[in-house]
């Protein structure tokens, strides 16, 4: 099977990158927390990659999530996680949520450093 390319691929590589840095540090202390996004290319439900963003290590893993229960386990098309990155998107009725409520919405665009506008 062809690895699938997403557009999302290069926000998860500037987010781990981020994580590294001493305001990536303080976010990832500040919200502790381990979330799991299956991203589909096209259609929820088929062919979709998941990522594991762990804020309890900070660090970010292509792949679903080996340490156990996720705090929250976000589902949504790979088009709509690049505009809720950007902060572009109300996340309501595109983004299926399993999980804790409380530890998904903690989970904000302010978790994503800004990217440089193309």
């Amino acid at each position: 099977m062809a690895t699938i390319q997403l557009k999302s691929d290069a926000i998860f590589e500037l987010l781990q990158r981020f994580l590294e840095t001493d305001e990536g540090i303080a976010v990832k202390n500040k919200i502790n927390l381990v979330y799991q996004f299956n991203l589909a290319p096209e259609k929820i439900g088929k062919d979709e990659v998941s990522y594991t963003i762990d804020l309890k290590k900070g660090e970010v893993i292509k792949g679903p999530y080996q340490g156990g229960k996720t705090d929250a386990t976000f589902t949504l098309r790979d088009e709509d996680f690049v505009k809720l990155a950007d902060g572009k998107l109300n996340p309501q009725g595109v983004l299926k949520v399993k999980g804790s409520l409380s530890a998904a919405q903690k989970f904000t665009p302010d978790i994503f450093p800004k990217r440089p506008k193309l």
